[in-house]
């Protein structure tokens, strides 16, 4: 099955301390009044230009298989190879908050303004992530009718799986339907674009040590707080 889901920009708004924290200021950080104003305008501005829009397909997972094997690049084991044999649905995704948030962020940095710019483009980057988290939810609430879901999102670029994966993934989804496109570089436009699968099963499906070589590398280890408010919920 092939969906297009719309949001209203709302359901993308981000929290205030998200977009300080993606920009590293402390939680807590008390801020002066040039910081509260860009940060206002900025979270006016996901209101005012995001349109949020996606396109889903879900896949069997032989076919997924084949469309994650992509070129060849992807680590020798990934938690995909173990999370995937367990899942109940399997959900191509890609999604975009629009090209008119990008084009302000451009806009601002060509006017000499790169505070309101970055402000933006955190604000952006973390309507992008609410994007993903609304589809995941989407996809849990058409099959809950089954037993207790969650469904988590896995990317190109992470966790093992090569970022030319991406042609692979366009290539099955066909997501310039709703306006995202690919580059030579497997970067998506309009910039503030996601794309991957949507992973449903029960939440016991998404768990996996994280001891895989390419996690040594990871900074964040945004893994285990996913991880963990799935079996929360």
């Amino acid at each position: 099955m092939r969906e297009i889901v719309r949001f209203e920009p709302a359901a993308v708004l981000p929290a205030a301390a998200d977009v300080l924290r993606s920009q590293g200021v402390p939680a807590g950080t008390t801020l002066n009044s040039n910081a509260h104003d860009l940060l206002d305008t900025a979270l006016a501005r996901v209101l005012e230009l995001a349109q949020p829009v996606a396109v889903l397909e879900e896949v069997p997972a032989d076919r997924f298989a084949a469309i994650y094997r992509g070129e060849g690049g992807n680590a020798a084991a990934t938690p995909l190879d173990e999370i995937v044999p367990r899942a109940g649905q399997l959900w191509l995704f890609a999604g975009t908050v629009g090209d008119r948030l990008s084009t302000d962020i451009q806009s601002l940095f060509s006017a000499g303004d790169p505070a309101a710019a970055v402000m933006l483009d955190a604000a952006a980057s973390e309507a992008a992530e609410l994007l993903v988290a609304e589809l995941a939810r989407h996809v849990a609430r058409s099959t809950s009718g089954r037993s207790r879901v969650a469904a988590l999102a896995y990317s190109p670029g992470y966790c093992g799986w090569h970022v030319s994966g991406q042609r692979a993934l366009f290539a099955a989804l066909s997501p310039e339907e709703i306006g995202i496109t690919l580059n030579s570089s497997c970067l998506m436009q309009p910039l503030k674009s996601v794309s991957g699968v949507l992973v449903a099963g029960h939440p016991d499906v998404h768990e996996f040590d994280d001891d895989y070589p390419f996690c040594a590398e990871c900074s964040t280890r945004d893994c285990r707080v996913r991880i963990a408010r799935v079996q929360e919920a």
